[in-house]
């Protein structure tokens, strides 16, 4: 169901083709909210415009067409964004595997919480230079705070978090191999 609210903010941002939605959920969502494949994101919009959430705005060459939200697709944007979200399910498979990680030995233990460290880091660096590049866009009609960049502030603190905590996590194992001496 979250796909469908996904696709109308993606809308909210602008009128957009089914490519350039995929392209901008692979840059703005899909490593840090949202999954959906390119199968999956055209029947949506097929549902969304046979409900009058969205509409085609324009048709070009080899049957691409550009669609925009529609008032009634705000509304409704609108009211799941105000609603109580439901008790999410996690799946991490990542945070799965830290939490078993004292079935490792100590050194994977440490190789695993060091590629954790890295991948933290580089995920901070990727989200810092798309919001270093989306504050410099001055243009854009929603302003500096437009779709999408508030949560890829929370990206940057939870990237940046994770960083923390694999920084304790490596120290804490260091500590128990030299209590082990």
């Amino acid at each position: 169901m979250s796909l469908r609210f996904a696709v109308l903010g993606l809308l909210e941002d602008g009128p957009a083709s089914g490519y350039a939605l995929t392209a901008r959920f692979e840059k703005s969502l899909q490593r840090y909210a949202w999954t959906a494949r390119q199968s999956h994101l055209y029947p949506e919009l097929g549902r969304l415009a046979e409900d009058g959430l969205i509409e085609v705005v324009e048709q070009g060459a080899r049957g691409r067409r550009t669609y925009a939200i529609t008032d009634a697709g705000r509304a409704e944007l609108r009211a799941w964004l105000l609603s109580t979200p439901k008790p999410r399910a996690v799946r991490d498979e990542q945070a799965l595997r830290l939490c078993l990680i004292s079935a490792l030995e100590p050194a994977e233990a440490r190789d695993i919480v060091r590629s954790h460290l890295a991948e933290a880091e580089a995920i901070s660096a990727e989200l810092r230079a798309l919001a270093d590049a989306a504050d410099a866009d001055s243009n854009h009609p929603r302003g500096p705070l437009r779709f999408g960049r508030l949560a890829m502030e929370l990206g940057i603190y939870q990237s940046e978090a994770q960083r923390q905590w694999a920084m304790w996590a490596l120290n804490r194992l260091d500590d128990a191999a030299s209590d082990e001496r």
